[in-house]
């Protein structure tokens, strides 16, 4: 079983990079992330005729997020995280799928710092680790996937030092995956791949993408029960290259044995 993430910052914008992905990779599960679009905008009809069920959350102008299965309709089981008295933005859908449980995430990204985004991205991160650590001693097969806005140490982004004071990067931000991962999530890419270079999310500014100047920000944690079925994962970094391409790569793992 493939299983992707992919911020597709604007989903009927990037439709066409969208649907030539799916093509060309064939995922069975995809979660998407910024898809800036409200509810009734989303683009179920095109994905449903390139063999893809869908369920999403829609905001107007920014956020988004959505689960893609060839397998079967997702059952939603959970559209927010318990504990924010605010009002919720679509940053958060967890569904069920054949004996997996996927939450797909969109967190929030912090910047500027210090200010009120940034507080609220630390709130957010605290409430995600309370439900992640009843998801993970549940014993079921749970994935977080997702853009996380986390660089989670130093080489995981180029030239760590000009990223010292942002938000994916401040040392809070990289404890609070520390603290999160210390529950018993593994982080796939780095357990595939514990010393490679790895991107995932390339700057439109200063030819970064033709620079390899990136940063890897969206991961993919498994519980325990996962783990043993990971075979192999990759960034679809080609993606990236394409005309009128997210700033984020696709990414993908691929689990056997899943029934």
């Amino acid at each position: 079983m493939k299983i992707a993430t992919y911020n597709v910052n604007g989903v009927n914008g990037r439709l066409p990079v969208l649907l030539r992905w799916l093509e060309e990779s064939q995922p069975d599960i995809v979660c998407l992330q910024e898809l800036k679009a409200p509810q009734d905008k989303f683009p179920e009809a095109e994905i449903l005729e390139a063999g893809y069920h869908s369920v999403w959350l829609g905001q107007k102008s920014w956020n988004g997020v959505a689960v893609l299965s060839k397998l079967e309709k997702p059952v939603i089981s959970r559209t927010d995280l318990p504990g924010e008295d605010e009002v919720e933005a679509s940053r958060y859908l967890e569904v069920k799928i054949k004996d997996l449980i996927i939450a797909c995430i969109y967190l929030p990204n912090g910047n500027p710092t210090p200010g009120p985004k940034f507080d609220y991205k630390m709130r957010w991160f605290e409430r995600l680790d309370a439900h992640a650590e009843m998801l993970i001693t549940s014993g079921k097969k749970v994935l977080l996937i997702g853009d996380f806005n986390v660089i989670p140490n130093e080489k995981d982004v180029y030239k760590p030092e000009k990223y010292k004071n942002d938000g994916l990067f401040l040392p809070e931000v990289r404890k609070a995956f520390e603290n999160l991962t210390s529950q018993g999530w593994t982080d796939a890419l780095r357990h595939l791949y514990p010393t490679e270079t790895i991107y995932t999310f390339f700057d439109y500014f200063r030819k970064a993408y033709e620079r390899n100047a990136g940063m890897r920000i969206d991961h993919f944690l498994l519980s325990p029960e996962v783990v043993p079925l990971l075979k192999r994962g990759k960034v679809d970094k080609d993606v990236r290259g394409w005309e009128k391409s997210s700033d984020h790569c696709p990414v993908w793992i691929e689990l056997e044995n899943v029934k």
